[in-house]
């Protein structure tokens, strides 16, 4: 019989520690700010965002990131994200004369080119996306392209 690992070619595996890798600084990000709601509300005070765009920046990470590490619905989680990182770099890391505010533009940049591969290929065979695909057949057309 032959084991799980063994039955997953190397880029299953590549692109599943690519997820988890990327879906990372989501998931820490999110639990961060959740942990701490009332420095977080502060915080986007400071920057003139509501408390709204807070928890509405809370749920997009914690949810599209484990839509990302999980791969259930991977495609809509990764497209979030990618667009999530493009709006951060325009709005808040632009001040290139700062060597710190470039390096930032450039890391959501880089971390936005990811995800829209992930847009692209999917979240893989080890995934739920893929287990649910393979198991159920009435899946409408419209989330069948989301998996």
């Amino acid at each position: 019989m032959e084991s799980a690992a063994s039955r997953y070619r190397p880029a299953d595996l590549v692109l599943l520690l690519g997820r988890l890798l990327l879906s990372l600084i989501f998931l820490h990000e999110g639990w961060s700010l959740a942990a701490d709601l009332a420095a977080t509300i502060d915080t986007f005070a400071k920057l003139g965002l509501s408390a709204p765009v807070a928890f509405a920046t809370i749920a997009l990470q914690l949810g599209a990131g484990a839509s990302v590490a999980t791969g259930f619905l991977g495609r809509l989680g990764a497209a979030a994200l990618a667009l999530f990182c493009l709006a951060t770099a325009l709005l808040f890391h632009t001040n290139f004369a700062s060597q710190n505010e470039l390096l930032h533009f450039e890391k959501d940049l880089a971390i936005a080119g990811g995800m829209f591969v992930l847009v692209a290929t999917g979240a893989g065979s080890i995934s739920v996306d893929y287990l649910l695909k393979s198991r159920t057949r009435g899946v409408p057309p419209w989330l069948r392209a989301m998996m």
